[in-house]
């Protein structure tokens, strides 16, 4: 289930609305129902309070005003192996035996 704090990416009619931020979720007095104060990342920046089944919290479709929508918790993804390749080349040019290194200080003089 996605938790406080966590991002979550929030799905309009199958397709991506907004990045929002779980800010709060607070117990319903209905049983397995919470409100779910969300900050939406978007410009200007806004917050929503949205009640909410813990099913729809954990990615099952709902509706809003007759509209599917889903939240879809977003993960951090890994680096890449293209980052690695850069970082491998980038340390290769630095140990290279033609590299002339200029001196900011001598700039400056100039």
């Amino acid at each position: 289930m996605a938790t406080e704090t966590d991002i979550v990416l929030i799905y309009s009619e199958d397709a991506p609305l907004a990045f929002a931020r779980i800010e709060e979720i607070l117990p319903d007095m209905k049983p397995d129902w919470y409100h779910v104060k969300l900050m939406i990342l978007q410009i200007p920046v806004s917050s929503a309070t949205w009640i909410l089944k813990d099913s729809y919290i954990n990615g099952q479709p709902f509706t809003i005003n007759g509209k599917r929508m889903r939240l879809e918790l977003v993960a951090c993804p890994e680096e890449s192996e293209t980052n690695e390749n850069l970082q491998q080349k980038s340390e290769t040019k630095s140990n290279s035996k033609n590299a002339e290194i200029i001196s900011f200080a001598d700039i400056k003089k100039i």
